[in-house]
């Protein structure tokens, strides 16, 4: 594989701000490396091209009016946000009108995002408080 990481974001339809987010990568570097100025190692670059969604034919990319973007994983019942933070679903998508599955999709993210605030705030409060719930 020889992917430049620009080739790799543009085939994605992702912003700057959300590859780097997916895969952790500060968006500095990524600007230095999509405008030459860095390269990265070739592996790095074929670890990138290897879980992308958009090179993966088992993933299926769903896209909203407003440019929410969302990946389904037939295979393994998963879906990802750009954010990279994948949930297993029980339930196969495939008929599910895609207007509507955008909104469902948004909605368990609203969700997932709420929880997981509340567990880090619980995580924080608990190492400045002396208390054992029972």
């Amino acid at each position: 594989m020889d992917y430049a990481i620009k080739e790799l974001r543009d085939s994605t339809g992702m912003t700057q701000k959300d590859f780097a987010l997916m895969y952790g990568i500060p968006l500095s570097t990524l600007r230095k490396w999509e405008q030459g100025e860095a390269a990265p190692a070739p592996y790095v670059v074929n670890l990138i091209a290897r879980t992308l969604p958009a090179t993966d034919s088992g993933l299926k990319k769903i896209t909203g009016k407003d440019g929410a973007v969302f990946y389904y994983d037939k295979n393994q019942k998963a879906v990802s946000d750009v954010r990279g933070n994948r949930i297993y679903i029980r339930e196969d998508l495939e008929g599910v009108k895609e207007q509507n599955l955008v909104l469902y999709l948004k909605d368990m993210y609203d969700s997932f995002y709420e929880i997981q605030e509340k567990f880090e705030q619980d995580c924080k409060y608990d190492k400045e408080e002396d208390i054992l719930w029972s």
